[in-house]
């Protein structure tokens, strides 16, 4: 009878243990199952594209970056001028989400990270259009593709890399001592002439700071500003003085009886002008007739060969002269 127990004791315990074990189990696989909408009802949707890199059958199908379903099946489809469908891909979805997925809504091939398998996924659409159907047609969107994007990423690697090396070239020259930048940093004639220039003028702005200098009195000394301040203050009494119209140089500003002066003597001297142009009175007649002119030079003839003919015979015109003694 002892034995007997023993034995039981020991089968129950492997029953219970085993019990466990399978409860567990069940209940991991229906968790994992509702993750994974295994367990639920679904419809199907296709979609054609011009290439499938990446994808594989049963590879998950999300909506908006949510888990909605998987990858059925990839065909190819027969020879065709339109090479933007030669694959067709089946999935399946779930249907609680089937008024999520409608006749606007686009599917989108992404990448799980840089390096991870592709999914498809769909981008819900709104309400002016109606919900997808089992059997409908999925619309392919902009996508990116991961090739492509690797060139493009390997070009720019390539740009990266050769700016390097000129970098490193150019940091050699440098270090070498070649151009102005080198000189700068290898020089040490230039390092000294620098310090030396840092010198003298550390020591001139000394002597500028010196408050017996003229730079250190204009710096330091407020008399030059007391004398600019009075000088500024006197020039805007002038100013005032101007404006008001008090003395001569106020009376030219403010007073109009010069201007009126003026135009009265540039009238007058407009008409003046005016009758000598026109030929009337003796001056018009200076000015235009040629007569006078004439005259005047044969008078200036006539006087030049007595003058000469007087250098030629002086006693001509001195005989019966009264000499006085």
């Amino acid at each position: 009878m002892r034995r007997s127990e023993i034995i039981t004791k020991d089968a129950l315990r492997v029953a219970v243990l085993a019990i466990v074990v399978l409860s567990i189990l069940f209940f991991a696989v229906v968790k994992l199952g509702q993750a994974a909408r295994l367990f639920s009802r679904r419809y199907t949707l296709y979609a054609f594209v011009p290439n499938a890199s990446g994808l594989r059958e049963g590879g998950q199908v999300t909506v908006a970056g949510q888990l909605a379903g998987s990858i059925t099946r990839i065909e190819f489809l027969p020879v065709d001028t339109d090479t933007t469908r030669n694959l067709r891909i089946t999935v399946q979805l779930d249907v609680t989400l089937q008024q999520q997925v409608r006749l606007d809504s686009r599917v989108m091939l992404r990448n799980q990270g840089l390096l991870g398998d592709r999914f498809f996924d769909i981008t819900p659409g709104t309400p002016r259009f109606r919900a997808l159907h089992d059997g409908d047609t999925l619309q392919l969107g902009a996508t990116m593709d991961y090739d492509a994007m690797l060139q493009r990423a390997g070009a720019v690697l390539t740009d990266v890399a050769g700016l390097t090396h000129d970098l490193r070239a150019l940091t050699q020259s440098v270090a070498k001592g070649n151009g102005t930048i080198g000189k700068l940093l290898t020089d040490r004639q230039l390092y000294d002439r620098l310090n030396s220039t840092l010198a003298s003028t550390s020591n001139l702005l000394a002597r500028l700071q010196n408050p017996n200098g003229s730079v250190g009195k204009f710096l330091d000394d407020p008399q030059l500003y007391t004398q600019l301040t009075d000088m500024v203050t006197q020039v805007d009494s002038l100013m005032t003085r101007l404006n008001s119209g008090q003395g001569t140089a106020g009376k030219l500003l403010r007073d109009d009886s010069l201007y009126s002066n003026l135009v009265s003597v540039t009238a007058n001297a407009d008409s003046l002008v005016g009758s000598l142009r026109s030929g009337n009175g003796s001056a018009s007649r200076f000015i235009s007739d040629t007569t006078l002119y004439n005259r005047m030079v044969e008078a200036v003839a006539h006087l030049n060969e007595i003058l000469t003919d007087i250098r030629k015979n002086p006693k001509r015109y001195t005989k019966g002269a009264i000499k006085i003694f």
